[in-house]
């Protein structure tokens, strides 16, 4: 199977460079026929996301914005965007070699008029090359600036590496902060598990909380720590496990409306990354809490609601994710009393309680367990 994996890098590797090099076929052909060189790209807002049926995510809508020559700002975007693709395809692919999103900013330094001002800038610019391309970023070998999270659970798995393979019970084979997920991890093969579902937990505290309670052992979980909003690699590895081994996907985070689209960028996608939807939304998952409604059952300890909260909450209404009875009950429910709570806030009830009542009767209720 590491042979496999090797093919599939290579096979990969293969996909980029063809597709990258059609960009610059394109503009160059537009050239020769006596065009302005032009791109079009999906405008990324709110209201051009919209729900694929196949899919079961959100994904851009028709509206589109042009990337083209006509203007001097548009000029200097198609050049930048050709001198990134030779990089990517001379440096980064031919070599074998990879750079973080900050390195790619600073590289550019050495690209005269072509460099760029900002690094949000070059950001943009790989997020416009892999709607064009319809790769993931990790297919140029480029690395996120933050590390993936971990998980810990009954799973053995396989990790190609530049050092040789490794494999890994995420149990039995590690310490108690768990499997660093690494930044691409289609470089993993999942041998076999005990596993009956999947928990993702936007807090390392009630991440910690639940290992050192043996929520694992006890319920056969993998536990997935989120670390707020999630990487990339986190959500596509926690897609890769539901669809591979046909496991549920339950969110645990905070009870806010950030913590709200943390779900969301789990389940459904996020606005940003649209375009990557379909390789990294798990749209099976289902959120645990905390719930408003959990924050009146409880009695927890809360706080107020910000000025900004209430804006977010009620931005979230008008948010075509949470367009459900469910979402706009319990985003109501919290406008009316006015609070937010944290996962943390349950340890009020004793340090037993989140694992021996509260999550077992949620996920009963969920039908996960």
């Amino acid at each position: 199977m590491a042979r496999e994996i090797s093919q599939q890098k290579k096979e990969h590797d293969e996909l980029a460079s063809s597709r990258l090099y059609g960009l610059t076929d394109t503009i160059y052909k537009q050239f020769m026929d006596g065009e302005v060189p032009s791109v079009s790209l999906p405008t990324r807002t709110k209201n051009n996301i919209e729900y694929n049926d196949d899919s079961e995510v959100w994904v851009y809508g028709d509206r589109e914005s042009e990337r083209s020559a006509k203007t001097v700002k548009g000029a200097f975007q198609l050049l930048k965007s050709v001198h990134t693709v030779d990089f990517l395809i001379k440096n980064h692919i031919a070599q074998n070699r990879g750079s973080t999103l900050r390195e790619l900013y600073y590289i550019s330094e050495n690209w005269d008029i072509a460099k760029f001002r900002e690094q949000p800038e070059s950001d943009r610019l790989i997020e416009d090359l892999e709607i064009i391309t319809g790769l993931q970023r990790e297919y140029f070998h480029m690395r996120p600036e933050e590390d993936g999270a971990t998980m810990f659970g009954p799973i053995r798995i396989r990790e190609e590496t530049k050092r040789g393979d490794r494999t890994i019970h995420c149990q039995e084979d590690i310490g108690e902060s768990g499997y660093q997920i690494p930044f691409n991890v289609e470089n993993i093969e999942f041998l076999d598990h005990d596993a009956d579902f999947i928990i993702a937990i936007e807090t390392g505290g009630m991440y910690a909380r639940l290992i050192e309670n043996g929520f694992d052992e006890k319920y056969n979980a993998i536990l997935v720590h989120l670390k707020g909003q999630p990487a990339r690699s986190t959500r596509r590895i926690i897609k890769r496990m539901s669809e591979e081994l046909s496991l549920p996907v339950v969110v645990f985070t905070d009870g806010d409306p950030w913590s709200y689209r943390i779900f969301a960028s789990v389940a459904y996608g996020a606005i940003k990354s649209a375009h990557l939807s379909e390789h990294m939304a798990t749209p099976g998952a289902m959120f645990v809490g905390v719930q408003p409604s959990d924050i009146v059952e409880y009695e927890l300890s809360t706080d107020k609601l910000t000025e900004k909260d209430v804006g977010a909450l009620r931005s979230e209404l008008s948010d075509p994710r949470f367009a459900t009875d469910y979402w706009r009950e319990q985003i109501n429910l919290q406008l009316e009393i006015n609070k937010k709570a944290e996962q943390q806030a349950f340890a009020g009830k004793g340090l037993d309680f989140v694992t021996d009542r509260y999550l077992p009767e949620r996920l009963t209720e969920l039908k996960v367990i």
